[in-house]
């Protein structure tokens, strides 16, 4: 193996020695001292929506952890496309970050133009939350007893049974678009603006059914004015273990989850992103934020930068070839 040391002149190899040994302190005391100051985090979605029910608690406990705020600045607009591109032009020194969710591996697929792009522009740091979607339907419209006979129906019936979404080019379109490829039915779709509405309709009935985050509808499920018929992914909710999989139910591709996610601008020291990795695991590991998460149906994944970066790659696939097969576009 050839000496890559001999390369240098002298005076160039005692420049870069002197410049080396210098790293190991100052990213020592990065480390020791960040949060200096109150860390900015943008949320891409308005006040009290999906996001913010996760970045609220994550911010307390930050706050509680490291003595510093974790500031939510609600950003809204074009699908969460608004926020992600305040963000990925925001200044990299170290306290900007931004919240992201499933819907940002969605938009390059269905926004012909954004002003940012994900991969290049935004640096994946942790996977905070994934919350299961769950097909639910509203009682008194959907009388099927249980799954099976649900889709026999919707078969014997094609265009008759509609659902509700957040809006075109959202993980409720696409978990429905999804669902129509994998079972070969058609059910019409309803854009709202915004999940709220579209989940207030189908329990007043103006819809047969949706695509939802198992967060959003639980308390609606438990109170009995929706039905699960079944929660997406492998394995059954530990809040919901009556509901079935759609594993089990003959469908092991059909996994779609809302999940949210923490990035940082590009050009972001790398100090700073292994500290706000580090503060952020902590805060999502607190008996307090376990519990939130919990009570919505909700994980804390864990994974690595590492692996939260493949999961990304994999997401961005499966949505474009989803939108590519449904023919799916904003309304």
């Amino acid at each position: 193996m050839p000496n890559y040391f001999l390369s240098f002149e002298r005076r160039d190899f005692l420049k870069w020695a002197v410049s080396a040994a210098a790293v190991p302190a100052w990213s020592a005391h990065a480390q020791a001292s960040w949060p200096s100051k109150p860390v900015n985090l943008v949320v891409p979605f308005p006040a009290g929506g999906g996001t913010d029910a996760f970045a609220r608690p994550l911010s307390a406990q930050f706050a509680k952890l490291t003595g510093k705020q974790l500031v939510i600045d609600n950003r809204g607009g074009a699908g969460g496309t608004l926020g992600a591109g305040v963000a990925a032009k925001s200044t990299p020194d170290g306290y900007n970050y931004f919240m992201g969710a499933v819907h940002h591996t969605i938009a390059p697929s269905m926004y012909p133009k954004l002003d940012y792009d994900l991969e290049r522009d935004l640096v994946p740091l942790i996977l905070v939350a994934n919350v299961p979607q769950v097909l639910v339907v509203n009682p008194k419209k959907v009388t099927a007893a249980d799954f099976k006979a649900f889709l026999d129906h919707v078969k014997k019936n094609p265009g008759r049974l509609n659902y509700g979404s957040a809006g075109g080019g959202t993980s409720h379109h696409l978990a429905g678009e999804l669902f129509k490829l994998q079972t070969q039915t058609f059910i019409t779709h309803i854009p709202y603006r915004g999940a709220g509405p579209a989940l207030q309709d189908l329990i007043a009935g103006n819809v047969d059914m949706m695509f939802d985050g198992l967060g959003s509808s639980a308390a609606h499920i438990k109170g009995g004015r929706i039905k699960a018929l079944m929660v997406s992914g492998a394995k059954r909710n530990a809040a919901f273990p009556d509901v079935p999989c759609s594993a089990e139910l003959g469908l092991p591709d059909y996994t779609v989850s809302t999940w949210y996610g923490v990035w940082a601008p590009k050009g972001t020291p790398a100090d700073a992103q292994a500290r706000a990795i580090e503060e952020i695991r902590r805060a999502c590991l607190t008996d307090e934020a376990k519990a939130v998460w919990a009570n919505q149906g909700a994980e804390f994944p864990n994974l690595t930068t590492g692996q939260f970066e493949a999961f990304i790659k994999k997401e961005l696939i499966k949505w474009s070839q989803v939108v590519k097969a449904s023919g799916a576009k904003l309304d």
